[in-house]
């Protein structure tokens, strides 16, 4: 029996979104987390066995992408054999709704000079377990397993997120593709005000990474800052079990509900 995942692929290219990508804003439309682990594997699938590793995604949401059924298309930009430039586009109705673009690199042995990153926090299982439904809707949030710190202050948040869902129903995927699919839940970890009052959505993500992650732990290390003229910052440092790997942003639209 095949276990539902986030997408079931309906031809090359086409995917059907199912009701665990759902939330939280509004459970008729995807969390966009989810797709950024989908955009990672297929620009792995482009790309094929060149021996790059991905360096940064960065993520464009042009609108909201609804739950249901969408494309994905990926080109290579900037060919080339140590640096490359993908481009992945999603499209659903007509419409382009996300364009990401890939930095992937020439794996090269810098052990030598390997330094600089922050301070590792505490592990997973450190944590308390902490129920996210608490706070938003949809079926994505309630398909993860997270364990957070109590809030020390509003927009600041110290966690671990994982979850079993299969990113494509019954299609194997890297682990950094399941890594990459949980990265856009930081900006819902430690809420500065409540959503119930204020809409605060990212129309962003930029994942940056010093070293590849293992294991199927997202350590988020969070800040959200909020301007007064309507736009915020989400901030994280990204971590695994063994540590800091790279850092996330994602620019927000901060106005009240009306």
């Amino acid at each position: 029996m095949v276990t539902v995942g986030y997408f079931t692929r309906l031809a090359e290219g086409r995917y059907l979104a199912t009701e665990l990508t759902s939330g939280a804003w509004s459970v008729s439309e995807q969390h966009i987390s989810p797709m950024g682990g989908l955009i990672t594997a297929e620009i792995e699938r482009a790309a094929g066995p060149d021996g790059k590793v991905l360096g940064r995604l960065g993520m464009d949401i042009l609108g909201v992408v609804m739950v249901g059924e969408f494309e994905v298309t990926v080109e290579t930009v900037r060919p080339g054999r140590t640096i490359s430039l993908m481009e992945a586009r999603v499209a659903q109705a007509g419409r382009t709704a996300v364009i990401a673009r890939a930095w992937r690199l020439a794996p090269h042995d810098s052990a030598p000079v390997a330094g600089g990153g922050v301070d590792p926090i505490p592990a997973p299982d450190e944590l308390p377990l902490w129920d996210m439904s608490t706070v938003w809707p949809g079926g994505y949030i309630g398909s993860i397993e997270v364990r957070r710190v109590a809030d020390a202050e509003p927009g600041r948040a110290v966690a671990w997120v994982r979850s079993p869902i299969d990113l494509i129903t019954g299609e194997p995927v890297s682990g950094l593709a399941r890594w990459m699919a949980l990265i856009d839940t930081a900006n819902g970890l430690s809420v500065r005000e409540s959503p119930e009052k204020w809409l605060f959505p990212n129309v962003d993500l930029t994942v940056h990474l010093h070293r590849l992650p293992v294991g199927d732990w997202v350590g988020f290390d969070t800040r959200v800052t909020f301007g007064a003229t309507g736009l915020g910052l989400t901030s994280t440092v990204l971590h695994d079990v063994e540590g800091p790997v790279g850092r996330a942003e994602q620019v927000l639209t901060v106005r009240p509900r009306d």
